[in-house]
This record gives structure tokens, C-alpha cells and sequence, in this order.
């Protein structure tokens, strides 16, 4: 066995060297747990969360059944990086990638060396030691590389015109800085074993072997000394870990497997208990949040792609998700409220369209955050103006945009449509939406889809003016007990009329209906009309869209990316489709969500001028929708001069057209 490649532990050291290693690697170790414990101490202060139930710190530790469920997360993840790979900003991607991975290099290499050294089975010998040392030579430059592009890309950026996303604090560098002496003193030290020890076997080490040429013979004393301040770099490492942003590569793995099973579009609600038993709704402090988002804002790792998708800070405006979790994670710390950090400015900003979470490789939950500071705000007569009124209009009318509840069917004019009071037999209930029976444009759309699954011979009903507002407006906001006044009167009307399956034109109140009306004791099964028109066209019973003249498709984010509909609305359409930069999950968001619908804001600074450019910019004069929001809010983005040139159609009005005939 001793002919077999392989290399002693420990070369050169003497018993009193290791006693001395092992003492000041379990000190630097400790150092480290100490401080993470101490970060477990601030979570442990926000609220449990439903499976967090045990005592201590012990709430943190994952039982059988969740185990069987963090592990998938993981993989996905961390071990395969699907957020990372998935960035709109490739450039940042590969370099991270690069980093990542010659880090999860080194950890598994030092993992299986203790595990041969300190087993009962050794096997760091022949072909197994020929694959492990040439496997990290490689990846030790391969993260030398990434370290060095990540200090370029910032130092580029430093210089660059512009709003800044990515972070420029001395703090990176001297990270940046400790990676890279400890991966090159790592290098150094390969090459000192080869100079100081030469072996047959050493071309396992290409990178290695070629630094110890240059180097020449060394005396083990200097091995020695190479070794020893190599591990001194290393202690560093472990004890400053936790002060470093480098502390997501731990806190990634716990937020990424305990990363809540509710869909993205789903907000938590509150109880009466609850706020009788704090005297709080919503997020004043940090502490008012749940303990794994609170755990999450330690899993930041700065890196600047929430900010770089944010539709409010792509047009100007000071939201800055980024800074969001940064300043909430500062309240946590100094125990001041979340306004004193994030600007209530910043918060009323937000669409809630989900891209920076959509986009965060370690999964926080920017849009949970923000709308559970909202609701404090609104709790305590923060909100103002317009979306004052909305909140009114809303508990008043059960319609956001204020107009009686008896004018639900005035769009039904001229037009047979089954309701449901009247004891009409049907399988699907229409729901209409406050924009599909009060905006003129979203009623041309409900006419024509009403049309369509008549000629379909789709059994379905309307409740007319027993219908209200889904509260999907007002919970986004942060008034979340008139969204539930309204969900519960809604859902008495599903139970009373047995309604099981609901198709509606409106994202909003497809995501609310689908996702949130569950934990109200709703059993609905909800398709967005795109849906079901797709369906419907597959099956024969309506003709696709046909057009001569090229369509491109604005994805809703309460569609594509939270819902992730995509497929649906591109079937309707059929090929003649041109796709805008973004499109899918990846859409860009027309600003309407978040209630923002009804807040007013600077021409100069609206997300739909931004996005409708992008339609425009595909040379289609046709833009298929499948959003009344959207299209209030892009009808605003077309330029003067070319209002009479382009078409903003809801594909429910395309396909109206297309069967006419």
C-alpha cells in the first residue's frame, strides 16, 4: 500500500504541533459558534413560526418530517445554485458560481480528510487520492479566479455613472482580500509539500508542481512556517465569519431548508387573538416579524439583485430592497423600529411583484417584509391621500374604485348573462373584479370573455351585485382585516351558491381567490381566464387567435412570475408572438400592484413608461394583455405620438375577434 499515490498528515510535525493545531482550531471553531449563537439569540425574539413550536434554541433545530423537506431545498438551492443560475445579470452569475463552488471544493475536501483521518476505513490512497488532490488544485484556481473577477467587477462598478446595487463598503474588500491569501497561501503551501518532499505522483498537483518549480527545494522548517501561517489565516476566517456578509454561506443553507412551503403570492394573515394578545398589528419592530425571516436577513449576502429587478428602483424611486433588508436587519440589532431604518416612503413604494424575491438566491421574503411594516403603518393612521380613500371606498362600496355595489351589472347591458341568485344551473363562477365592472376598458374585456364562454358552452354564472372586492387591494396595502371582512363575505356567497371552480380575467383576484382565500375556509379550484380559454381552444370548441400582424405579451406578475402562468397566454396567442427582453417569470412589472394603483406618483417616475418602451421596442403594434391593472397602467406608457398606432387588447378581445366568424 505504501507504493499507492498518497501523502502523510501532518508532514514534518512533531506530536506537541498537532496537540498545538487541534487546541487552536477548536478555540477558532468555538469563537465562531459563540457568535452565530449570539446572532440565534436576536431571532429567537421575533415570533414563532407554525412548526416552530419547541423551546430555546432548539426551535431551530429541524425535525424527521422537516428534514425530508429541507433537503430538496438544499439541493435546489445551494448545491445547485438555481437562483444564482436563473439572474437576470449572467455577469454576476458565473462569478459567483466560480467562488461558490471552489468554496463547497475545500469544505468537502476537508470533510472526507477527517473522515479518512479520524474513521475506522482509510482510503485517501491510489486512484481515490489521485482524483481528490487534483480535483481541489484545479478548484482552488477556479476560485482564485472568481475572487479576483468579484474585486475587478467592483472596483469597474465604483467608477461606473449610475445608481450603485452592488456593495463598495471596505468590508468587501478586506473579504475579498481574506479569500484570496487564504486560497493562495493554500496553493503556496501545496507547493511547499512538493518542494519540501517530492513525490512520483505530484502531476496530481499541476498548479501546485508548477509553483514548487519555481520555487525550488525549501528545508521542512519553512514548510513548517508556510503551514503555520496558512492556518493562521484560516483561524481568522472561522472567527470572523460571522461578522462578514461571508456568513450567508451558513445562513443560506438554514433559510434556503426551512424556506416556507406557502406559495409567494400567499400573505399570512393575522388574528383578532393575535393583535388582543400583542396589542400589535403588523411589524412596528423587527422583533414583530417571525423568527425565520428574521433568521433570513442574516442570509443577505448584499448582492444586489433584488435591487437590480425592483420596477420602483429601476424608475427612481428610493425603494431599495436591498436596503430594506439591510435597515430592518439594523433595527433588529439596535432596537429601534423598522420606520427609523426604512423609510415609510421606501415601503409605500412597493408593487409587491415579487421580483426581488423571485430573484434572492437565499430566498428572503422582501414582499412579507415590507407589507407586515405596512400594516403597522396603517394600524396607526400612516396612509394618506388616494390610497386613503381606496381603503374607504373599499369597506364602504366593496368596490376599490368606490362606485355602488348595485352598478356590479351594468356591464351585463345588452347582454344575457346567467346569475346566480337565479338559481341558473352552472360549473364555473365569472368573477368580474371591481376593473372588470367599473374600468370601460377591463369591461370590454369581461363582455368578450362572457361572450366567449357562451359560444363555448361553458356553463357558468355571475354573482352580479352580491360580488364584492376580493380585498386583494386593501391587504396588499396593509389593511388586512378589511381584505378579511371582504374574503369572508365573499366566501359565504361561494358556500351558499356551492361554487367549486372559478375562472377571473384579473391576476390580483386570481392570486387572492387561489392562494390566500384557503386559510379563510374557502375550497375553491381557480383558473386565470387565459387558462381556461387556452383549454378551450385546445379542445376544438374555440378558434386560436389569428392575426396578421405580430402580438407581444405583457405577462401580469400576479401571472407569470408569482403564479407562474406563462404557458396558457401563449397558446391563446399561437406563433405569431414577439417576445419583450422580459417576459415569463421574468417579466417587468407595470406598477400597479401593491395597491399602488391607486397612490399617486410622478410621470417621470412610472414603471409602465419603463415597461411599455420594452413592448414597443419589439415592433409589434399589438399588445396582448391579461391584466385590467395592466392595462389602465401601460395605456399610460404609450408615447403622444403613438397613441393612435398601437393596440393595448386583452386576449379575451383578440380572441373575440377571431370568432366572430
Amino acid at each position: 500500500m505504501s507504493t499507492l499515490p498518497t501523502r502523510s498528515e501532518f508532514l514534518f510535525f512533531s506530536d506537541n504541533g498537532k496537540h498545538l493545531f487541534y487546541v487552536l482550531t477548536y478555540i477558532a471553531l468555538a469563537i465562531m459558534a459563540y457568535q452565530f449563537v449570539g446572532r440565534a439569540r436576536f431571532w429567537m425574539k421575533g415570533r414563532p413560526t407554525p412548526l416552530q413550536h419547541r423551546q430555546g434554541i432548539w426551535n431551530f433545530i429541524p425535525t424527521y418530517g422537516a428534514v425530508k423537506r429541507y433537503i430538496p431545498n438544499v439541493w435546489t438551492f445551494i448545491i445547485a445554485q438555481k437562483k444564482v443560475r436563473s439572474s437576470r445579470k449572467k455577469s454576476g452569475a458565473p462569478m459567483h458560481l466560480l467562488i461558490f463552488y471552489g468554496f463547497l471544493a475545500f469544505f468537502l475536501a476537508t470533510t472526507i480528510l477527517a473522515i479518512n483521518t479520524y474513521g475506522p476505513v482509510k482510503f485517501y490512497f491510489g486512484g481515490f487520492y489521485e482524483v481528490y488532490e487534483l480535483t481541489i488544485d484545479v478548484m482552488t484556481l477556479v476560485f482564485i479566479v472568481g475572487i479576483g473577477w468579484a474585486l475587478i467587477r467592483r472596483i469597474i462598478e465604483n467608477h461606473r455613472a449610475g445608481r450603485r446595487t452592488i456593495s463598495h463598503a471596505a468590508s468587501d474588500y478586506w473579504t475579498l482580500a481574506l479569500l484570496f491569501v487564504i486560497a493562495t497561501t493554500g496553493i503556496w503551501l501545496e507547493a511547499s509539500r512538493i518542494s519540501a518532499h517530492p513525490m512520483p505522483f505530484d502531476w496530481v498537483s499541476p498548479v501546485g508542481l508548477f509553483f514548487a518549480h519555481l520555487q525550488g527545494r525549501i528545508q521542512p522548517e519553512t514548510y513548517r512556517f508556510i503551514w503555520w501561517f496558512h492556518m493562521i489565516w484560516v483561524w481568522i476566517f472561522f472567527m470572523a465569519l460571522p461578522q462578514m456578509k461571508l456568513k450567508h454561506i451558513v445562513m443560506a443553507i438554514a433559510t434556503s431548508a426551512g424556506n416556507p412551503t406557502t406559495p409567494t403570492g400567499r400573505l399570512t394573515p393575522i388574528t383578532m387573538e393575535e393583535v388582543e394578545l400583542t396589542g400589535k398589528i403588523g411589524a412596528e419592530m423587527a422583533t414583530d416579524l417571525d423568527r425565520w425571516h428574521l433568521m433570513s436577513l442574516d442570509a443577505c449576502m448584499e448582492c444586489g439583485r433584488c435591487t437590480e429587478v425592483c420596477p420602483a428602483w429601476g424608475v427612481g424611486k428610493v425603494l431599495n430592497p436591498k436596503q430594506v433588508v439591510q435597515g430592518i436587519r439594523s433595527a433588529l440589532t439596535e432596537g429601534t423600529s423598522i420606520v427609523e431604518k426604512v423609510s415609510e416612503e421606501a415601503l409605500w413604494a412597493c408593487t409587491t411583484c415579487n421580483a426581488c424575491v423571485e430573484a434572492c438566491p437565499v430566498l428572503i421574503r422582501h414582499v412579507d417584509l415590507i407589507v407586515d411594516s405596512r400594516r403597522s403603518l396603517v394600524a396607526e393612521g400612516k396612509l394618506s391621500g388616494s390610497a386613503a380613500s381606496m381603503l374607504r371606498q373599499t369597506a364602504s362600496t366593496g368596490n376599490a374604485w368606490g362606485t355602488p355595489s348595485g352598478s356590479r351589472e351594468d356591464w351585463m347591458k345588452d347582454q344575457s348573462v346567467p346569475l346566480c341568485r337565479d338559481e341558473t344551473d352552472f360549473e364555473v363562477l365569472l368573477w368580474v373584479g371591481c376593473a372588470g365592472s367599473t374600468d370601460p376598458g377591463a369591461i370590454k374585456t369581461t363582455r368578450a370573455l362572457a361572450n366567449l364562454l357562451s359560444q363555448a358552452g361553458v356553463k357558468y354564472a355571475c354573482l352580479g351585485n352580491e360580488e364584492t372586492c376580493t380585498g386583494d387591494p386593501a391587504r396588499r396595502v396593509g389593511d388586512e382585516f378589511t381584505f378579511q371582512e371582504k374574503a369572508q363575505s365573499n366566501i359565504e356567497n361561494f358556500k351558499k351558491y356551492g361554487v367549486k371552480k372559478v375562472v377571473t380575467p384579473c391576476p390580483h383576484c386570481f392570486n387572492t381567490l387561489k392562494n390566500e382565500y384557503g386559510d379563510f375556509g374557502a375550497e375553491l379550484e381557480v383558473e386565470h381566464h387565459t387558462q381556461m380559454l387556452s383549454r378551450l381552444v385546445d379542445d376544438g370548441k374555440l378558434k386560436p387567435i389569428d392575426s396578421e400582424s405580430p402580438i407581444a405579451f405583457h405577462d401580469p406578475c400576479y401571472l407569470g412570475r408569482i403564479n407562474e402562468v406563462v404557458d396558457a397566454p401563449r397558446n391563446v396567442i399561437g406563433t405569431n408572438l414577439l417576445e419583450p427582453e422580459h417576459h415569463g417569470k421574468k417579466t417587468l412589472c407595470c406598477g400597479a400592484g401593491g395597491g399602488r394603483m391607486w397612490m399617486d406618483e410622478s410621470p417621470s417616475q412610472r414603471p409602465a413608461n419603463r415597461r411599455m418602451k420594452e413592448l414597443l421596442d419589439t415592433g409589434a403594434s399589438t399588445i396582448g394583455l391579461g391584466c385590467p391593472f395592466c392595462k389602465i397602467m401601460l395605456e399610460t406608457g404609450i408615447p403622444a405620438e403613438k397613441q393612435d398606432q398601437v393596440k393595448l387588447l386583452d386576449l379575451a378581445e383578440l380572441l373575440q375577434e377571431a370568432n366572430l366568424s
